[in-house]
């Protein structure tokens, strides 16, 4: 009996497979598939479909006449929200915390990393990585429960300034604080998260480098300068072009929960700004045309950010 040919299908990269084995394959990695699912529909169901909401920025949109059934305004709210009286200060603590965001909290991941992956002691390493993970896991309502009651006229802050001889601090009645406080509490919650995706790059730089920088008589300190940092330098550029994406992004939560009336001058970002228009108002559109110009500055920011990176480096997101 004559047998069949079997068809053979050729992949991208040219390695041969017969036909029907790509289901076979699939069938085989279901369970990743499976878990490649659940991040895939997070972000089909929670931030793609609603996407479809920001036409009412360009409508004049009523509940009861729904989206289809409001007029069009064109860029009305866009126009409103730039000769606003809180436009100019709202932009300016949204992009002072970002700035402050890059300058402060960025580089504490890298930094952690890098003293971890000097420490010869590896029942300490695990340690200091378990100790400095755990804030991550803390929701932030208790994270500012606790910055709120440690601040406090009351708190352990105090106390201690009281008890070396300092006068008492109003730390979250004072607006020059808000920022410290915001920026300070960012470095403590995230350093040690941060670090994971450092010190998992740093176990892809070749260990014979360092043993042969060693035997040239470089120090530690010229190891890390010229085998650490540049092994690393393009984990740490996609995660700098992220972090300038995520600039107009601060914390909506956080920055609600340590926000009061003394402190609104630095506290009242646009995240906050949208929630009082959107919800509390329930000004529909006006809202949604202040995230959609959020957004769009973020987008601005990102491509500067990554036509740079491309220019002086190899590395960027496209």
């Amino acid at each position: 009996m004559a047998m069949q040919q079997e068809v053979m299908i050729t992949q991208p990269m040219g390695t041969p497979i017969k036909k029907g084995g790509r289901w076979r394959l699939i069938k085989k990695s279901s369970f990743f598939y499976l878990m490649f699912s659940i991040p895939f529909f997070y972000f089909v169901i929670f931030h793609y479909i609603p996407m479809f909401g920001i036409i009412i920025a360009f409508k004049d949109y009523s509940v009861f006449d729904g989206i289809w059934g409001s007029d069009w305004v064109g860029f009305r709210y866009f126009s409103e929200f730039l000769s606003d009286p809180y436009f100019y200060k709202l932009i300016r603590n949204t992009l002072l915390i970002g700035i402050y965001q890059i300058l402060f909290v960025f580089p504490m991941p890298i930094i952690l990393a890098l003293l971890l992956n000097e420490l010869k002691n590896r029942n300490f390493q695990r340690i200091v990585q378990t100790v400095s993970y755990l804030p991550h896991f803390l929701s932030t309502v208790v994270v500012c429960g606790i910055l709120v009651n440690f601040l406090s006229y009351d708190g352990i802050i105090n106390q201690l300034l009281q008890a070396i001889g300092l006068e008492r601090i109003q730390f979250l009645m004072i607006p020059e604080w808000f920022r410290t406080i915001y920026i300070s509490s960012e470095i403590w919650q995230g350093i040690g998260w941060g670090s994971i995706i450092y010190l998992a790059a740093l176990t892809g730089i070749d260990p014979q480098l360092y043993e042969a920088a060693t035997v040239d008589g470089a120090n530690r300190w010229k190891r890390a300068l010229h085998i650490t940092l540049p092994g690393i330098a393009p984990t740490i550029i996609i995660m700098f072009l992220f972090s300038i994406g995520a600039l107009m992004s601060v914390s909506f939560e956080k920055v609600l929960l340590l926000s009061n009336g003394s402190n609104f001058e630095t506290s009242d970002i646009i995240a906050t700004y949208v929630y009082r228009r959107g919800l509390i108002s329930s000004d529909f559109s006006y809202a949604t045309a202040v995230g959609l110009f959020n957004s769009f500055i973020a987008l601005f920011f990102l491509t500067i950010g990554n036509k740079i990176s491309k220019k002086v480096s190899e590395t960027s997101l496209w």
